[in-house]
């Protein structure tokens, strides 16, 4: 820590040891250690890279060798390391047999074929046809640079509008079972 003027109640400054340094000696013997790796102190754990920390290794530095021990999945910080090839996504089920099956069970669920889509008439394409190229047209305008004349905004904007009132118009609602006013389940 250091010390305030004001803090000390003596008033001294504190004595300086008079050891020479010799700063040449200290950069000659900084340049004569670099590239070397300092030794470890005693009794710490080995450096370890990454594909090793799954691997048992001796605690300590020294010299006596550890027994050998096969190779097993170590626990690293909660997670479990798995040898290449084995883990949970490289488990295959097995294909059940015939005899698998009790009595009652049915089997495997497969599902139908769902029922086709039913065809669109003449009116709901030309519908979707306006709806979409109403503002395609518009757009292809803009980005070639067309003049925007009155025909060109109104096939653009008319269709887009008339397109989408002609699909809410054909919408079918829900008023088909006027004698059930769905007001709770029915006994």
């Amino acid at each position: 820590m250091a010390e305030h003027d004001s803090d000390r109640e003596d008033g001294l400054e504190p004595e300086e040891q008079s050891v020479p340094f010799d700063e040449a000696a200290a950069w000659a013997a900084i340049v004569a250690g670099f590239g070397d790796e300092p030794p470890d102190p005693p009794g710490a754990k080995p450096f370890k890279s990454v594909e090793d920390l799954a691997l048992l290794e001796p605690e300590t530095n020294d010299d006596e060798p550890a027994p050998e021990q096969p190779a097993r999945p170590a626990s690293l910080g909660g997670s479990v390391a798995f040898a290449p090839g084995v883990g949970p996504r490289d488990y295959a089920t097995p294909e059940p047999a015939e005899d698998d099956l009790g009595e009652d069970d049915e089997g495997h669920f497969v599902p139908p074929e769902p029922p086709p889509l039913p065809a669109a008439d003449t009116t709901a394409k030309f519908a979707w046809l306006a709806v979409i190229g109403g503002p395609l047209l518009l757009l292809l305008a803009v980005l070639l640079r067309w003049d925007m004349t009155w025909w060109l905004a109104t096939t653009g904007i008319g269709g887009f509008l008339g397109g989408f009132a002609t699909l809410v118009v054909r919408m079918k609602t829900d008023d088909e079972d006027d004698g059930d006013p769905g007001r709770g389940a029915v006994v």
